[in-house]
């Protein structure tokens, strides 16, 4: 295995994720095709992801969707049921690897409504609801790292629940995140609960970085600047491992792991490439490193697989001054790179509201059809 580029980038320290879930997948076998045969060790799925799967398998969904109209159920609850069905297989095919790994992997993420990101006792609220549907110990529950949504991190830890803090673009949020991890274990450990049995990640976004900074950059025009492109999203995910690496050197963590907790890992999202410019793997290879994930599209798996580069060494050791002068020039050129991730995390949290609302929309819609139809027959 590590002759291949997924087996050197297991090496390496990095757990490669999928970043995609669909009934059809399930259906026809390729998703443990992916399991088997590529290296596959969790799955990760979004708001978004899950209407593009709804809207594209129409099909796979038909039977269970004929029988919600039947129950009455409404497009809020059919939503979920949808959603935690498909999690529920995705589960059970990945437990294997959960039982091998001893729980560091295996996990299937499902992310709670995004309409709740600003509330922390109804994203608590879900997030035990989910757990309890799911019914499987290696589901994680995706919250939004808003500073409610942080409160609820910390408040599912404690319950026992997984944990993936998602939508982080900048190392201010994500050091917030591991306070909030830190926080739920204490008081998980005082709960009662065995704290090996809980996982979190940290989801840090990556590629969405580069198109909104080399969008500036083209506008300033220049050598310096064109030299910076397509540098600063790794720079970034760099120094969000550098604050990690700080974190489980700290007296805080090393009275936890005392008491069998696993780590945060930090999980780089959005890892395909958005620039076609740009090499297809850079976001996987670049930021191997221990005790990380990559959750990649079917697209980036495939390129990874094919001719990813990790050599099965960290590709972030000794890189940290670089990435600080990296984000350092950022200024010279009329880039506020706090604002800049700031609005990144605004306008990702309101597309997945709007994917949200999109698939309520069209399950509403299906189900209103279909009851016509069953009473008409």
């Amino acid at each position: 295995m590590t002759r291949t580029p997924i087996g050197r980038l297991r090496q390496a320290g990095t757990s490669l994720w999928l970043d995609h879930l669909s009934r059809a997948d399930l259906h026809d076998g390729s998703l443990a095709e992916l399991v088997a045969g590529h290296g596959v060790l969790g799955i990760t799925s979004n708001p978004t992801i899950l209407a593009q799967s709804l809207a594209s398998g129409a099909e796979a969904y038909a039977p269970h969707l004929d029988v919600l109209a039947r129950k009455g159920a409404s497009a809020r609850d059919a939503l979920r049921e949808l959603a935690t069905y498909d999690v529920r297989r995705a589960a059970d095919l990945l437990e294997p690897v959960y039982r091998e790994t001893g729980g560091e992997d295996g996990h299937v993420s499902l992310e709670v409504d995004p309409a709740h990101a600003h509330d922390a006792d109804a994203t608590l609220a879900e997030a035990r609801l989910l757990r309890a549907e799911v019914g499987r110990p290696n589901l994680m529950v995706k919250i939004p790292a808003t500073p409610e949504g942080l409160r609820a991190v910390t408040g599912a830890l404690a319950e026992g629940i997984n944990v993936n803090a998602t939508l982080i673009f900048s190392r201010e949020r994500y050091a917030r995140v591991a306070e909030a991890f830190l926080t739920g274990l204490e008081q998980a450990h005082r709960a009662g609960h065995d704290l090996s049995r809980i996982a979190s990640v940290a989801s840090f976004f990556v590629s969405r970085v580069d198109t909104a900074v080399d969008r500036e950059l083209d506008r300033a025009g220049g050598d310096e600047p064109r030299a910076l492109r397509g540098r600063a999203a790794v720079a970034n995910a760099r120094l969000a491992y550098a604050r990690w690496e700080e974190v489980v050197a700290g007296p805080r963590w090393r009275r936890l792991a005392a008491l069998g907790a696993r780590p945060q890992r930090l999980l780089w999202a959005s890892t395909g490439v958005k620039d076609p410019t740009y090499e297809d793997t850079r976001y996987v290879d670049e930021l191997a490193a221990p005790a990380t994930v990559n959750t990649v599209p079917p697209a980036t798996l495939r390129a990874v697989a094919d001719h990813g580069r990790a050599d099965g060494r960290s590709r972030i050791a000794g890189t940290y001054d670089d990435a600080r002068r990296v984000l350092g020039a950022l200024p010279c050129f009329g880039i506020d790179f706090d604002a800049l991730t700031d609005r990144l995390a605004r306008e990702a949290l309101a597309a997945f509201k709007a994917s949200w609302e999109q698939m309520s929309r069209q399950v509403d819609e299906s189900l209103m059809t279909r009851r016509v139809l069953q009473e008409a027959a």
